[in-house]
């Protein structure tokens, strides 16, 4: 195969578009894939029959159009897509009715001619940051399969890592794209809060985002082309000629800021300071840009977001699903779903609504460090990886993750966009991701930045071990 600029989805959908293969072969051998790399355990649910169906009539139409036209999809379990269930990798939903319509990037993505195999895994209710439930069991990383992929967006992180699938859905409420992009190897993007419209509201009202990741800057800033844009109903959502002005090339001088932390949860681990050290030396140099460094203690005076992040999702998780019903079906929840929630349901009024308020001067105290033109780089992740079933260590009986592992809340909590980009591996075997974080509408930036980091120090497109879904073309 001839090598193009182009990212892997530019070069498959291109090459249904053109006849170079049939989107009934471009499905089958995902299908295939899928079928063999059983031990990652991606998925949910499938209906491969249905996507053939699809795929079939693409062919036997000749459709030509559409930016994704025959990619094999995989939508998150928490969008909803039409005729088929939402379970949220919950037991209590196992027998919840088929959705009635598509949720906006779903919808988005078959508008642009994607065929969907079936839902991803996730933790419950996509509250953890390891991909594991009552419901579907375990999913692993295809960099190393004793250790997690991540979470929220876990499933959809490995499935595309592994070359198994060209597109997965994802969300990001509390780095649910970031941390997953991180520990698999790809470049991840949280949106500006509003960029992609959100509809329904989400069970974290305002920190929460649908969003991309992939094996590379070209198909990352592809999938924000085809997904973002507004939605009636979100207060948040900008209209979509303005998202894709804004910042998109910006020759002003940056100014860097580098931090272990911006929550005083310890020091990081020698392996994770090292790589953050020189990621952050290589942007530096990239940009031809000083970098000051800022103690954790010193971003936030009053209150801790971190901290605060926690009180409101999980109050609002609550509220989402109904007090009444959590407490009702609380045996049946995942051990960490039933230690949230059971911490959501003892959220006073004042608590919420004190957290609520400091969201505002952590806004300013980021908005004012970034101005125009600054940029914040962080680890995406601040450990070493763990476990597939959420156990930090073999030695531990104990699952769940502790707060100092995580490094992602804090733009959650801010709406500022924010990009993970794989830089070197850990001693674990899974990847590093560096983080960085832009002033408000400053998407685009993020992924040009990453594109020069991408050009400069190139990654793996896929997990050792597995194939470029592009690989396809070489054998039609």
């Amino acid at each position: 195969m001839k090598k193009s600029a182009s990212g892997p989805l530019n070069i498959l959908s291109r090459a249904v578009r053109e006849r170079s293969i049939s989107a009934t072969a471009l499905v089958s051998a995902s299908i295939e894939r899928l079928e063999r790399a059983s031990e990652l355990n991606v998925t949910a649910d499938t209906f491969y029959d249905d996507a053939l169906r699809t795929a079939k009539r693409i062919d036997d139409e000749g459709i030509t159009h559409g930016k994704l036209l025959g990619v094999p999809t995989l939508v998150k379990d928490l969008d909803d897509l039409r005729g088929y269930p939402t379970r949220k990798g919950s037991l209590a939903l196992h027998d919840v009715a088929p959705a009635t319509t598509n949720g906006v990037v779903p919808g988005r993505l078959l508008n642009e001619g994607a065929v969907v195999l079936g839902k991803s895994t996730l933790p419950e209710f996509a509250i953890e940051g390891y991909t594991a439930n009552l419901l579907t069991g375990v999913t692993r990383n295809p960099w190393n399969l004793k250790y997690s992929p991540g979470g929220s967006s876990g499933g959809s992180a490995a499935a595309v890592a592994a070359g198994l699938v060209g597109v997965a859905t994802a969300t990001d409420g509390g780095g649910s794209i970031r941390i997953p992009a991180s520990l698999c190897g790809l470049v991840g993007l949280k949106p500006t809060n509003g960029v992609i419209g959100r509809w329904p509201a989400p069970d974290w009202i305002d920190y929460s985002t649908d969003g991309p990741f992939a094996t590379t800057c070209d198909d990352l800033r592809l999938l924000l082309d085809v997904t973002r844009g507004p939605v009636a109903g979100d207060p948040n959502s900008p209209p979509s000629a303005l998202v894709s002005s804004w910042a998109r090339h910006d020759d002003r001088p940056v100014t860097l800021f580098a931090a272990e932390r911006t929550s005083a949860l310890g020091p990081l681990s020698p392996a994770v300071a090292s790589l953050l050290r020189s990621g952050v030396e290589a942007v530096s140099d990239l940009l031809d840009t000083r970098v000051t460094w800022i103690n954790a203690e010193d971003f936030f005076a009053d209150g801790d977001p971190d901290l605060d992040w926690f009180t409101v999702t999980t109050a609002e998780h609550v509220a989402s699903l109904g007090r009444g019903w959590v407490q009702d079906h609380m045996d049946q929840f995942h051990v960490a779903t039933r230690e949230f929630l059971t911490t959501g349901l003892e959220v006073s009024a004042d608590e919420y609504l004190g957290a609520r308020r400091r969201r505002y001067l952590y806004v300013r105290r980021i908005d004012e460090l970034l101005g125009d033109n600054g940029l914040l780089l962080t680890p995406s992740v601040a450990a070493e990886g763990w476990l597939a079933d959420g156990r930090m260590s073999e030695h531990l009986d104990v699952r769940g993750l502790t707060p100092d592992v995580y490094s992602t809340a804090v733009q959650n909590v801010t709406g500022n966009p924010a990009i993970s980009i794989p830089f070197g591996l850990l001693p674990s075997g899974v990847p590093f991701g560096l983080q960085i974080t832009a002033p408000h509408f400053h998407d685009y930036r993020l992924i040009d930045i990453a594109a020069l980091v991408e050009s400069a120090h190139p990654w793996a497109l896929t997990a050792p071990g597995y194939e470029r879904l592009d690989a396809v073309l070489e054998i039609a």
